[in-house]
């Protein structure tokens, strides 16, 4: 039981851990400066720039990824501005169009272009390959010891873990100028600190993580865990110390609870088959939100 645990589910629970915790913790400050769907903004951008990098480079690794995220990231600020100002429309209504125009762009190259020798397709873009990210080296828990074993570890293991471990240590270096420009702007920049410069990096983190994430878990997980997580967190305090650790908390419980409950739920209820674990870990995060606003001590505040 163990070694089978160790071999299908070990790898995909940790992965979906480190994308949770990766994207709820910039989350947390995009909560706060009222920008939490900038987070679902960048999950639908990076679509077609994830596809056309793949269309020049022929490959999926990071720095290419990354590229045609940030690149695509332009694109949509340039045509935001652009519709803002020649069309006179609302920032929010060009950010909608521009977001949504974007995603359905990228569905397009993918169903017109031939993607099927790697996990990017419409399907993977929504719901990723968690489950199918297991590792195969791995005969039980000694694997976790042994050199030849790791090296067999799926790449979005380490991917995923290397990006949490970024965010975490950038949050960490920079936690005061980020929690003074988060609650009072005005005082920061009286302070002389670069508070323009600390949204961008704010934003530029909730990119890496949803860059990271995209592949393994796809835009379902991205747009929950920016959002959900910490908006619960949020219900539970009022310090921001706290609402991080809150937040963290969530999202290893939507990740742990929502993959097991999607390869064993249908079958406990009678069913012949899973459902997707990236579907389940966002219904969860919902449900830990929808009780949070029903019990948590300052769901009136």
């Amino acid at each position: 039981m163990g070694a089978e645990f160790v071999t299908l589910s070990l790898t995909p629970i940790l992965i979906g851990c480190f994308a949770a915790m990766a994207c709820a913790l910039p989350g947390n400050f995009l909560l706060l400066r009222r920008q939490s769907l900038i987070g679902d903004a960048i999950s639908h951008v990076v679509l077609p720039g994830i596809v056309v990098a793949f269309l020049v480079t022929g490959t999926i690794a990071a720095l290419p990824m990354m590229a045609g995220a940030a690149g695509a990231a332009l694109v949509s600020v340039l045509l935001i501005e652009a519709i803002r100002r020649f069309g006179k429309v609302e920032s929010g209504a060009a950010m909608g169009v521009v977001f949504t125009a974007m995603f359905a762009g990228g569905v397009l190259l993918l169903e017109q272009t031939d993607t099927s020798g790697v996990h990017i397709d419409v399907e993977h873009a929504l719901y990723g390959n968690l489950e199918s990210l297991i590792w195969l080296d791995a005969t039980g828990w000694g694997s976790l010891l042994d050199p030849l074993a790791l090296a067999g570890l799926p790449p979005e293991a380490l991917r995923m873990a290397a990006t949490f471990a970024v965010v975490a240590v950038l949050t960490w270096l920079f936690w005061r100028p980020l929690k003074l420009a988060t609650f009072d702007e005005g005082f920061a920049r009286a302070l002389g600190l670069p508070t323009d410069l600390i949204g961008l990096g704010i934003v530029v983190m909730a990119a890496l993580a949803a860059v990271a994430a995209f592949d393994a878990v796809g835009s379902i997980i991205v747009i929950a865990m920016f959002i959900c997580p910490p908006a619960a967190a949020r219900l539970m305090t009022n310090r921001l110390e706290a609402q991080i650790g809150w937040s963290m908390l969530f999202a290893l419980l939507s990740a742990i609870l929502g993959y097991v409950l999607a390869g064993y739920g249908p079958l406990w209820l009678g069913a012949t088959a899973s459902v997707s674990a990236a579907g389940m870990i966002a219904t969860v995060s919902g449900v830990i939100l929808g009780l949070a606003a029903l019990f948590a001590p300052h769901r009136r505040a």
